[in-house]
C-alpha cells in the first residue's frame, strides 16, 4: 500500500517507529594486521547501533524503516587510531502489489578515512564535522532522500540539503580526498550537488514517476509503467544532447536500476528503448544488448 494510504494507521501507531533506518552492517578486516583487527571487534555493532538508533531527520519518522546495508572493507590502518576503508552502501524500498523490493541506492565509496578508538562513544551532532559519524550521517540522509523522492515529488529535498551541508564541511575538514571534487564516476560532493542542482530537477521528478506511477502500478497497469519509464529515458536522452550527463547522481541511479530496467522491460514490444539506454548509460551496455537480443 502506498504511503499516502497508511497515514491514518500510522498516526495511531507513531510509537512503533521513530528512527528512519533498518540497517545491517558487515565489516571485512582481512587486509589489516591482527593488532588492528583486535581494535575493531565491536566496530560493526557500534556502527549498526548508531545507524539504527539515530533520528537523522530531527523528527519522529512516521513510515516503516528503510532497509539498507553498509558493507565496510578496511584497506589500511596506519596505527591503532587511523583507518581507511571502502564502503558499499545499498538501500531498497518495497514495490506496491508485489513482494519485490526496488534497489534505490547502490554506491561504492572508495575512500573513508577516519579516527576510531576501541569502544569509543558515537554521538549524533550535525553541527560539528566528524569524519567517522559525519560519513554515516551523510549516507543516512542520502538514503532517506532517495526514498522520499520515490513517494513524493522532491520529497527528499530537505534531506539532500542537509547532506550538502555535511559535504561542504567535509570539503574543508582536512579530508578533502574523501569529500572533495574528484574526476571519477562517483564522489560524494558531486552526487549531492547534482541531486540539489537546478539542471537535475526534471530528472528527480522522473525518478518519482518511475517509482510511484511506474513500478508501483506495474501489476495493474503495465502501460502506465512503460509510459513513465519511457519518459525518464527520453528526457535523459534529450539532456545528453544539451548537457554533460556524466554525473555521479545519474551514474548512481543506473548502478542501482540497470538490472531492474531490464527486468521490467523484458516483455516490452518496442526494443529500441534499449538503444536509448545504451546511449545514456554506456556503463551497462552489455546488460541492454543481452536484453535486446532476447
Amino acid at each position: 500500500m502506498k504511503k499516502c494510504f497508511v497515514v491514518i494507521f500510522l498516526l495511531l501507531n507513531l510509537n512503533i517507529w521513530g528512527q528512519e533506518l533498518e540497517a545491517t552492517v558487515q565489516i571485512n578486516t582481512e587486509q589489516l594486521k591482527t593488532i588492528y583487527r583486535e581494535h575493531l571487534v565491536v566496530f560493526k555493532n557500534q556502527i549498526e547501533d548508531y545507524l539504527n538508533n539515530t533520528k537523522f531527520t530531527g523528527s519522529s519518522w512516521e513510515w516503516p524503516r528503510i532497509n539498507c546495508s553498509f558493507n565496510i572493507f578496511f584497506t589500511t590502518a596506519s596505527d591503532e587510531l587511523n583507518y581507511t576503508a571502502q564502503v558499499v552502501i545499498n538501500s531498497t524500498r518495497p514495490v506496491e502489489g508485489s513482494e519485490k523490493r526496488s534497489l534505490m541506492l547502490n554506491i561504492m565509496d572508495n575512500k573513508w578515512t577516519f579516527l576510531y578508538e576501541k569502544n569509543q562513544s558515537l554521538y549524533f551532532n550535525t553541527m560539528d564535522f566528524n569524519q567517522l559519524t559525519s560519513f554515516l550521517d551523510f549516507y543516512a540522509l542520502v538514503i532517506i532522500g532517495m526514498d522520499a523522492d520515490s513517494y513524493q515529488p522532491f520529497g527528499g529535498t530537505t534531506y539532500f540539503q542537509e547532506a550538502m551541508r555535511i559535504a561542504i564541511m567535509g570539503g574543508t575538514s582536512g579530508y578533502t580526498d574523501s569529500w572533495g571534487t574528484k574526476n571519477a564516476n562517483y564522489y560524494k560532493r558531486g552526487f549531492i550537488e547534482d541531486a540539489t542542482g537546478a539542471n537535475f530537477q526534471k530528472f528527480r521528478q522522473d525518478i518519482f514517476d518511475y517509482h510511484y506511477n511506474g513500478l508501483d502500478v506495474f501489476y495493474r497497469d503495465k502501460e502506465t509503467t512503460y509510459k513513465n519509464i519511457n519518459k525518464l529515458v527520453d528526457n535523459l536522452e534529450q539532456m545528453k544532447k544539451t548537457t554533460n550527463i556524466r554525473s555521479p547522481f545519474i551514474n548512481s541511479f543506473f548502478d542501482a536500476k540497470a538490472g531492474e530496467l531490464v527486468s521490467y522491460l523484458k516483455n516490452y514490444e518496442d526494443r529500441t528503448i534499449f538503444n536509448k539506454l545504451i546511449k545514456i548509460d554506456p556503463a551497462h551496455t552489455s546488460k541492454y544488448i543481452e536484453a535486446q537480443e532476447k
